[in-house]
């Protein structure tokens, strides 16, 4: 991720800017949670959506599947060691419990647990749908939640919890 107006670049795992003046600036982003939806299920749940820009804000479109299958064997650059306890691009939503403990629950796992009716939770951490994605809670206040592949989450965060279906 980077800022355009001053070209640096920041950490999406800790939100730590990495270099240009926002480093120079010792810069770290609160994390937001990004709820992955589709426009139909989020529109439907939320009808009150405002779209801001259409082209992402910067003037370039995005396609769906901009690697075109390059990554279908696994990632396209050294990731180490990858803990086994999952896929390495198996996608979690990772976070961090109230006493700072990494904990990630397969997103797909978790959805169809959701579906069923049975609770998704962990560690204090408990998820819950929204407009097919998911979101985090910890006695009913919402945390921030980053949903990523489990290689680049376990990387960051090598001691995770899991949960298990």
């Amino acid at each position: 991720m980077y800022d355009i107006s001053t070209f640096s670049a920041v950490d999406t795992f800790t939100g730590e800017a990495i270099s240009g003046p926002l480093l120079d600036a010792g810069v770290r982003l609160n994390q937001a949670t990004v709820v992955t939806s589709t426009w139909g299920a989020w529109r439907a749940a939320h009808p009150d959506t405002t779209i801001i820009a259409r082209n992402g804000g910067i003037g370039r479109s995005y396609p769906v599947n901009p690697l075109r299958g390059r990554d279908d064997a696994g990632p396209i650059f050294p990731v180490g060691d990858v803990d086994p306890r999952l896929g390495v691009h198996e996608v979690v939503l990772g976070v961090l419990d109230a006493d700072g403990t990494p904990v990630a629950f397969p997103v797909a796992p978790a959805r169809l647990a959701l579906e069923a009716g049975e609770e998704v939770a962990l560690a204090g951490v408990a998820l819950q749908p929204d407009a097919g994605g998911l979101r985090a809670f910890i006695d009913g206040a919402e945390i921030p939640a980053h949903e990523a592949f489990w290689f680049a989450w376990s990387q960051f965060q090598p001691q995770t919890l899991l949960w298990e279906r």
